[in-house]
């Protein structure tokens, strides 16, 4: 069985080589929500120019989607950083996350359905890095211990391929990440959503109550 790569490794190999060289690359960050945001963007913020874009179809309630997409302005408004952070508000397109979850409806949170919607994700966020010139493109999705990190690696790997930009590997969570996510999510007064976002993990959640 072939090792497992340490995503968070590859990580730091990139950066060391950018310090080397002093070079500072852009970096198009797809967010989820701030709190998983909080500490991606202290971490990468030391290296890297970035711009964050909040792209998440899945949030099919759009009351929910804005008030995630306005605590995540909050906190880049708020949090210091060593090199500018810029945010972009992506589109609201719940119908096409229904479109790759169509038929998928009974699938448990960790399977094909959220492999189609990290792919979803993704894929706007290589797009945008793409048509932006970015150096790389990353998601903070990694920092959650509900997300396959070896998964949305693979498909960040795939679509850089596909749209001809870098992917930056990581596992956020990784070193402390998330702990240190809910250290400054308590810092920040951030909202916590109990769900990922989609109408099935909700409803999977209010189900274990």
């Amino acid at each position: 069985m072939a090792n497992k790569v340490n995503f968070q490794k590859e990580l730091e190999k990139i950066i060391r080589e950018n310090e080397e060289t002093h070079t500072v690359p852009t970096l198009l960050l797809h967010s989820c929500c701030a709190p998983c945001s909080s500490y991606c963007l202290e971490y990468l913020s030391q290296y890297f120019h970035i711009t964050d874009l909040y792209y998440n179809p899945n949030i099919t309630e759009r009351d929910e989607y804005e008030k995630r997409e306005e605590e995540l302005s909050r906190l880049i408004r708020e949090q210091p950083h060593r090199y500018e952070v810029k945010f972009v508000r992506g589109r609201y397109e719940p119908e096409k996350f229904f479109e790759i979850a169509r038929g998928l409806s009974d699938c448990p949170e960790g399977g094909e359905r959220c492999f189609r919607c990290f792919a979803l994700r993704l894929g706007e966020a290589a797009r945008y890095a793409a048509e932006g010139g970015f150096d790389f493109f990353t998601t903070t999705l990694t920092i959650s211990p509900l997300k396959n990190a070896e998964k949305l690696n693979e498909i960040g790997m795939r679509l850089g391929e596909e749209y001809g930009v870098r992917w930056l590997p990581t596992d956020f969570k990784k070193k402390g990440g998330y702990v240190r996510s809910i250290e400054l999510s308590k810092e920040y007064g951030l909202y916590r959503q109990n769900y990922c976002g989609c109408i099935f993990s909700k409803r999977d959640d209010c189900a274990k109550l």
